[in-house]
């Protein structure tokens, strides 16, 4: 196991499908804003799979960056942390095309005991998945916001 104020920011998407890379978009960013942290991990998620189970296990704190069917208007961006990330990845799973495999993997990481202490999940409203390495325009200025949620949380969360 890690360091335990280990956290890790895992960015989920496909960078080619437009904003379903939103996630990717938001990380590759976070990368570049908090360079230097030696207790942030940041891991491209791609669309998943069960090999990530071993580092969410060894992070006591996770954020999460996908696209998600918010209901809401393009770009716009929610935070569901802890019971309210696992109540919307359980209730909501046809909202991505990820949140399966993200509920699978958080589950691993229950049945193992070592669900991350702190969790969040920022899920930002896309406009158009279709084939293109950048995001919309609408997903691409919602990135400072993004970011911006991010680093509150890991604020709360050292404090």
């Amino acid at each position: 196991m890690t360091d335990s104020r280990n956290i890790l920011i895992l960015g989920i998407g496909n960078s080619l499908l437009r904003d379903e890379g939103a996630g990717i978009h938001a990380l590759n960013r976070l990368r570049e804003e908090l360079a230097g942290r030696d207790d942030i991990d940041f891991i491209d998620g791609g669309t998943l799979s069960f090999t990530l189970a071993g580092h969410i296990e060894d992070a006591s704190h996770l954020i999460v960056i996908d696209a998600a069917q918010l209901g809401a208007v393009p770009g716009h961006s929610k935070v569901f942390e802890g019971e309210a990330m696992d109540e919307f990845l359980g209730s909501n799973r046809k909202r991505s095309v990820h949140e399966v495999s993200l509920l699978d993997l958080m589950a691993i990481a229950r049945l193992a005991d070592h669900l991350p202490e702190r969790r969040a999940l920022i899920g930002i409203q896309p406009a158009e998945i279709d084939w293109s390495e950048h995001p919309s325009d609408a997903v691409a200025a919602a990135m400072p916001q993004v970011c911006a949620q991010a680093k509150k949380l890991i604020a709360e969360w050292q404090t």
